[in-house]
């Protein structure tokens, strides 16, 4: 009976030799056999990885897209190193070029690393000679722009350039044409004039407090408010906010339309004379 049960487990460890699912362990010192339909490259009928895994247009389009990526860095990294780097004879000659690629979305400032930041908010305000739908002509009280600009930017987590920069672009535009008087040094100081206004009349036609109202002159005026030292500072600044009350302009259709050219009209009232107005 011994032999029966011997011959019996001879039988099944055969069985488990030659069993299809297992194959007999390879020799030592043999090469492992490799699985059918593949090759010693890695996938299954000798297909790579990564970009070369993707079909042949596939593989055109990403390489076509990698190539203009690679142009673009380039092209931005060099129009900004021009824009930054001292002027020199590429910047001469290619200025306008290099001005057109950095503004308005790429421009650069340094005021983040000052030794000494800017430590002041100025804001634009404007008020209006209106003419009511009955012909009652009055004088609006000062209204606060870069507010308005202000509650569109807070809490909107992509706020639009001009929301950001339009006002104060405006007014470094026209304080560096202009004299401290209010004299525009050539036709730039004029053209800055004319896109004052412009702005002004496209805020005020927006308020729903004018509708129906003849916009007929407007007056605006920067206020510069010190940002108070934190209180663990010794620093003394001024408290109270200083204004520059500009001209009094006339608005004429050219003002109100989009490809008109620039307006040289400017009333002559002076900044302190705003009775004259009426």
């Amino acid at each position: 009976m011994d032999a029966y049960v011997e011959k019996d487990a001879v039988e099944a460890g055969d069985d488990r030799r030659t069993s299809p699912e297992e194959p007999p362990p390879a020799p030592p010192g043999s090469a492992l056999p490799q699985p059918a339909g593949t090759d010693g490259a890695g996938g299954a009928g000798g297909a790579g990885t990564g970009i070369m895994a993707l079909s042949l247009p596939y593989q055109v389009v990403v390489a076509v897209a990698l190539a203009v990526t690679g142009v673009f860095a380039c092209v931005h990294l060099a129009m900004v190193f021009l824009h930054v780097a001292p002027s020199n004879t590429l910047t001469k000659q290619n200025g306008q070029a290099v001005d057109d690629w950095i503004y308005p979305e790429f421009e650069q400032n340094w005021k983040l690393f000052a030794p000494n930041p800017l430590r002041q908010n100025a804001s634009v305000e404007v008020r209006a000679e209106v003419t009511a739908a009955d012909g009652a002509r009055r004088t609006t009280g000062w209204i606060d722009l870069t507010a308005q600009d202000v509650e569109a930017i807070r809490h909107n987590p992509l706020p639009s350039h001009s929301q950001q920069n339009q006002l104060r672009r405006a007014l470094d535009f026209y304080s560096n044409s202009h004299s401290d008087d209010h004299r525009p040094n050539g036709m730039r100081g004029r053209l800055s004039e004319q896109y004052m206004r412009r702005i002004a009349v496209q805020r005020l036609d927006a308020l729903p407090s004018l509708a129906g109202s003849d916009v007929r002159r407007v007056q605006l005026r920067s206020v510069t408010r010190p940002v108070p030292a934190p209180h663990w500072s010794t620093e003394k600044s001024k408290s109270s906010p200083s204004y520059r009350d500009f001209p009094w302009w006339r608005i004429t259709d050219a003002d109100r339309s989009a490809d008109a050219g620039a307006d040289p009209n400017r009333a002559d009232a002076a900044p302190n004379r705003t009775e004259e107005a009426r």
